[in-house]
């Protein structure tokens, strides 16, 4: 098979974000010229949509979110890595040669494939969250917060991501209210701390949403509530409602090929980033459903990068 030096490369990395350019990174200062295809909408992972990042190691004031991922891209390009902002459509993993196609209709091919796609936002799936998306409903509080300065705003989800949307939206919002829909939380308990002593945040247990109402003219105008344990209703005025209530894996493109666990997060034989396909790893939030964290994902990036080059030295 003749393949051009341009579309032909030792390792892809699909993905970006703290796995893919610690990969990026590692394989670079090995010399294999690691090609990275970062996404087109949002190169750099979730964390170009946070702000202060405070437990990254190295970083004793915190840095803000893009900045990491701008230091991390920096410095995989500086040891070789060449990065494409292009969306992968579908792949062929299943050879000896793995086939990457993009959304901009380039093939790419190599031998060996690192996926750091990440996870993406999941929904609530009630009336009236496709419809004002874009219109009151948001996924990123950093992105949307300041469209909605001194309105009344509603953050749903009970985890870290909603406890800190929920503190930062405080700097805009005349109020914030939190729904959880259990009466206990899943975020750490610092961030908790926080927004229980934030006077501009308050918090609702055991209540779900029915529906996200609001108009053409106004958008998101409140929400319809009801409480899961006596099921009883209620409704609350809102101009914003943000939804944190955790991610999907960006698994589709490679369903069928590579092994899955019942939610669509890749499977990696045990402490090894190595996927069920023979020179195909998986690092990050695409296969950590425990940890999610930025230091974890980087960390993963390394041990693929490095089963990656193993597996390269053996193929040779």
């Amino acid at each position: 098979m003749s393949e051009s030096s341009e579309s032909f490369h030792d390792v892809i990395i699909v993905g970006s974000g703290p796995a893919g350019y610690t990969a990026a990174l590692y394989l670079g200062r090995s010399e294999y010229k690691p090609f990275v295809l970062a996404g087109a909408l949002t190169p750099g992972g979730q964390l170009v949509n946070t702000t202060t990042v405070e437990n990254f190691p190295g970083f004793p004031e915190g840095i803000l979110g893009p900045d990491l991922m701008d230091k991390m891209r920096e410095q995989a390009e500086k040891f070789g890595a060449t990065i494409e902002y292009d969306d992968v459509v579908s792949a062929d993993l299943t050879g000896p040669l793995k086939t990457i196609t993009t959304d901009s209709g380039e093939t790419y091919t190599s031998k060996a494939v690192i996926l750091t796609t990440g996870s993406e936002y999941r929904k609530l799936g009630v009336p009236g969250e496709a419809e004002f998306a874009g219109h009151g409903v948001s996924y990123c509080a950093t992105c949307d917060g300041f469209f909605f300065k001194d309105k009344k705003i509603v953050v749903v989800g009970g985890g870290d991501s909603a406890f800190e949307e929920a503190n930062f939206l405080s700097r805009y919002g005349s109020s914030v209210t939190l729904l959880v829909r259990r009466d206990e939380f899943r975020a750490s308990q610092i961030l908790v701390d926080r927004v229980k002593n934030n006077p501009k945040v308050t918090i609702l247990t055991n209540t779900a949403v029915d529906e996200i109402k609001g108009d053409s003219a106004n958008g998101v105008t409140g929400l319809s509530l009801h409480n899961t344990k006596d099921g009883s209703t209620s409704e609350i005025e809102a101009s914003g409602v943000f939804i944190a209530i955790g991610y999907t894996p960006r698994t589709d493109f490679i369903e069928g090929q590579v092994k899955l666990d019942s939610d669509g997060y890749i499977v990696t034989e045990g402490a090894s980033t190595q996927t069920s396909l023979a020179g195909v790893f998986a690092a990050g939030d695409v296969s950590d459903r425990t940890y999610r964290q930025a230091i974890s994902a980087a960390g993963m990036g390394c041990r693929a990068a490095i089963d990656a080059q193993n597996y390269l030295t053996s193929q040779e």
